[in-house]
């Protein structure tokens, strides 16, 4: 059976999976009464507060499952990474639950837990043959960093995780905006395996089809969470899934040495997080604020803009992002 067909059928399979799942997962979180916290200061989700949380494992599960099938060092470690950081979001949330509060581990503790986790993925992609501490910048191509991958590595890892963590604040607006990403990455890991073929290497073709297979798995899961997590939300992913999800993301852009192709995928992750980053150095240096709250999407909201809007909008830009990175990556 070729490469793209086995792809499909993760796919179909993953999704198929998650929509099944998504039923007793929801009605379970309920009878334990996993509820979300709405952050006080954000009054128009007030309503959302009691929400069932910890949804991720709605996509989180289908994606490890149908991802073993076809198992290689780069889609084992990127599972791994991604259970370590569903890890650190199901603590955090299993606090905010227990005490009934928005916030959950201290932000050491998430920081020293997302460094150890992203530190194990930075010498993975240092002292893995096929990366060799390699990236790919377009127009280019691969430029080695040695050792210095590494840190390289935990920066892509902690930004990209707290961003996607960041985005998660609308029904289905991370979740969208992620079937963005895993498109993109999905067809261009297919691309790359296509050409390990032509180029007679198969050891490392099969690596690509297992990472390709990680996204189209996760891509798959998504679509059956999205059911679910639609406006109006039955369940939220929480930080389980948020930060599991980064970690996803990280992975196969890391492992394929294309981290840089983050910026274009995950456009819409980076433009969250520089939306905080300004709001905060404009109110420390000139006490105002740029937007009327941050992430952006609030400040969106707060001008008057539905949340599915605002959603569709997050999800047109992704998706151009994700052409973007098949464009950037063949160039």
């Amino acid at each position: 059976m070729s490469g793209g067909i086995r792809l499909l059928l993760y796919f179909v399979g993953s999704a198929l999976l998650s929509a099944v799942l998504g039923i007793p997962i929801v009605k379970m979180m309920k009878s334990l009464k996993a509820k979300q916290t709405v952050l006080g200061y954000v009054k128009q989700h007030e309503h959302k507060s009691g929400t069932p949380t910890m949804g991720g494992f709605i996509f989180l599960i289908p994606a490890v499952i149908v991802s073993l099938i076809e198992w290689t060092p780069f889609s084992l470690v990127s599972l791994a990474l991604t259970f370590g950081f569903c890890m650190l979001g199901f603590l955090d949330d299993f606090i905010k639950i227990h005490y009934s509060r928005n916030l959950g581990l201290k932000p050491y503790q998430k920081i020293i837990g997302q460094l150890g986790l992203a530190a194990a993925a930075g010498y993975f992609a240092y002292a893995s043959g096929y990366i060799a501490g390699r990236i790919y910048i377009p127009f280019l191509g691969d430029v080695s960093l040695g050792w210095g991958i590494i840190p390289f590595v935990i920066l892509v890892y902690v930004a990209t995780t707290n961003s996607v963590n960041l985005t998660d604040g609308l029904d289905g607006l991370a979740g969208y905006s992620s079937v963005a990403y895993f498109i993109g990455f999905g067809l261009l890991l297919y691309l790359l395996f296509k050409d390990a073929l032509a180029a007679g290497d198969e050891a490392y073709a099969r690596q690509l089809l297992s990472l390709a297979a990680v996204c189209v798995s996760t891509l798959g899961g998504l679509l059956g969470y999205l059911l679910f997590n639609g406006y109006p939300a039955k369940i939220m992913m929480g930080d389980t899934g948020s930060l599991a999800l980064g970690a996803t993301c990280a992975s196969v852009a890391v492992f394929s040495k294309n981290p840089l192709l983050i910026a274009t995928s995950g456009i819409m992750y980076v433009w969250t997080s520089i939306s905080v980053i300004l709001q905060v150095l404009s109110f420390k240096l000139t006490k105002k604020r740029i937007f009327l709250m941050a992430p952006f999407h609030h400040h969106l909201e707060l001008k008057g803009m539905s949340e599915t809007k605002i959603v569709t909008l997050y999800f047109f830009i992704s998706m151009l992002g994700a052409a973007l990175t098949i464009i950037f990556a063949r160039a």
